[in-house]
C-alpha cells in the first residue's frame, strides 16, 4: 500500500517485540528504516530480514540515555538519507518493584532511557525535521496504559510513562504554535506478547499462567501482539494522522476503559 512511501524513520529498541514489527511495517509500506538497539545481533539480523525482503534498512548500536549516542544516531541518518521524517521513540525498560524497596540508582536508571532517552531523542529529531525543506515530521513515542492508571509494584515505569505521555503533549503545543509542521503522538499498549512483558510476567511466577491472567483483565479476553501496536504506529507516521497532534492513541483491549 506503501502508506510511509520514501519517508525516512528511526525505530529505536528496534531488536525485539513493538520495536522490530514497527521496522518491519514501515519498511513494508515504503518506508527507509534506522533500526537501534543495544541488542546487536537481534538488530542486525531484523535489519537484515528488512533487506532481504526488499526493504531499505540499516542498524545502528545506541544506548538512548547518552546525548553523543543520539547526535550519531540523527548525523548517520541525515548522511545515509538525507532527512529524517519519522522517530519512534520505542526503547524502554520494565522491572517490578514494591516502592518501599525501590533504590534510587534503579529509579534513575529506569528514568534514563524511558523518560531522558525520549527527551533526547525528541530533541534531536526537532531539530533535523526543521531543516527540511519544507520542515516537518512525525514524533511517536510509545508511553503505556501504566501512564493512564496505576500499577500496584510499577511505580518507576508508571512515572516514566506518564511522563512521556504529558512531555509528548507539551511538545506537540510548542511545535504547532511555532508552525514547524512537526506531529508528536503517544501510543498506549495494554500488556502485549513481547519479551519485556514476559519477562514482567515471569519475575510474578509462571510465564504461561501470568499470560492468561494478563489477558483476563482486557475485556477482549487476551494480550496483544506486538503488529497491533505496529500498525497503530504506522498511522501515526503517515499522512493519514496529518490532523493529529499531542493525541492519546489508546490500543489495549479496551483495559482502560473499565
Amino acid at each position: 500500500m506503501e502508506r510511509v512511501q520514501d519517508k525516512v524513520a528511526i525505530v529505536t529498541g528496534a531488536a525485539l517485540g513493538i520495536g522490530q514489527a514497527t521496522a518491519h511495517l514501515l519498511a513494508r509500506e515504503g518506508a527507509k528504516v534506522v533500526l537501534t538497539d543495544i541488542k546487536d545481533q537481534h538488530g542486525e539480523a531484523v535489519a537484515q530480514s528488512i533487506r532481504e525482503a526488499s526493504g531499505e534498512a540499516i542498524y545502528l548500536h545506541h544506548d538512548v540515555a547518552q546525548e553523543p549516542a543520539w547526535e550519531s544516531v540523527i548525523g548517520e541518518t541525515l548522511s545515509r538519507f538525507g532527512r529524517l521524517d519519522v522517530l519512534v521513540n520505542n526503547a524502554g525498560v520494565a522491572d517490578a518493584c514494591p516502592p518501599d524497596e525501590e533504590t534510587l540508582d534503579h529509579w534513575r536508571w529506569l528514568m534514563s532511557i524511558n523518560m531522558e532517552g525520549v527527551f533526547l531523542g525528541t530533541k534531536h529529531a526537532i531539530r533535523a525535521m526543521k531543516e527540511k525543506q519544507p520542515p516537518g515530521g512525525s514524533i511517536i513515542n510509545l508511553s503505556s496504559i501504566a501512564g493512564m492508571v496505576g500499577v500496584p509494584d510499577l511505580g518507576a515505569y508508571c512515572t516514566s510513562k506518564g511522563g512521556v505521555r504529558l512531555y509528548t503533549k507539551s511538545v506537540a503545543l510548542y511545535c504547532a504554535s511555532n508552525g514547524l509542521n512537526i506531529r508528536v503522538n503517544s501510543v498506549h499498549p495494554g500488556y502485549i506478547w513481547t519479551p519485556m512483558v514476559e519477562h514482567y510476567l515471569g519475575q510474578h511466577g509462571d510465564v504461561e499462567e501470568g499470560r492468561k491472567a494478563a489477558g483476563s483483565l482486557h475485556p477482549l479476553g487476551h494480550v496483544g501482539e506486538p503488529d497491533d501496536i505496529a500498525y497503530g504506529v504506522l498511522y501515526l507516521a503517515s499522512d493519514e494522522s496529518k490532523f493529529m497532534t499531542g493525541a492519546e492513541l489508546v490500543i489495549d483491549g479496551g483495559y482502560t476503559t473499565q
